[in-house]
Parts: C-alpha cells; sequence; structure tokens
C-alpha cells in the first residue's frame, strides 16, 4: 500500500517510481487522475530521458482539451515495491505525469479527505 496526500486543490497525489532503461528508479510526484482512462501519462520529453521504448504510430485521443496526439511507450513503474511493465501515453507539454483508472482496477483506493487519509494499495 502506498500513501498519499491531497494537494491544495483536492487533487490526489502519489508518489511513484519511473524505472529508466538502465535500472535507474525515479522518485515522482503523480497525479491520480480518474478521467483518464489508461495506466500513465507523461510528458514526451520525460519518457525519452527515461530511455523508454515508442511504439513507432502515435494515436490520436479525445482529451478535455480536444484531440490530441500521442505516442505509445513501453514503460515500467515502481508501485506499491511492485515493479510493472505498462503502456504509458506519452504527450507535448503534460505539466503532471498521470495515473489513470487503471490501477484501481488492481489496487484499492481510500479517499478519506476528512481524516486526511489516501491510500492506495
Amino acid at each position: 500500500m502506498i500513501y498519499g496526500e491531497f494537494n491544495t486543490q483536492g487533487e490526489l497525489i502519489f508518489e511513484i517510481g519511473l524505472i529508466a532503461a538502465d535500472g535507474d528508479i525515479i522518485p515522482v510526484q503523480a497525479l491520480l487522475d480518474t478521467g483518464f482512462t489508461g495506466w500513465l501519462a507523461i510528458d514526451n520529453q520525460d519518457a525519452l530521458s527515461l530511455g523508454w521504448l515508442v511504439d513507432i504510430n502515435p494515436s490520436r485521443m479525445q482529451t478535455a482539451r480536444g484531440e490530441a496526439r500521442f505516442n505509445l511507450y513501453q514503460g515500467s513503474v515502481l508501485l506499491d515495491e511492485q515493479e510493472f511493465a505498462i503502456p504509458a501515453l506519452g504527450g507535448d507539454e503534460l505539466q503532471d505525469i498521470l495515473l489513470g483508472v487503471r490501477w484501481l482496477q488492481t489496487k484499492r483506493l481510500v479517499a478519506d479527505f476528512p481524516g486526511g487519509v489516501l491510500t492506495l494499495g
């Protein structure tokens, strides 16, 4: 189980590890976005700096800001002390690293705003 925090806007923030191609683990803050149906979204520059392999064919997807083009990377993350190989969407100028609702198919989310408790695991 990993512990998260609520930021000043009430968003759900968790620390995860991004695993580079050379095995280095980079700790990052990721925002759980229940409107995102994938596993992980990351800025293209960040994914490339991790050495993640990119699929040749980018895809277009509908976002809250309209249609956007995304690359698909073979990503690896460390979450709850477990390593996961996942497809990661890469976009230009993404401000945050996003965790999608796919994680809720395998992890239990507890978000208790009044109690200040946020866990995923």
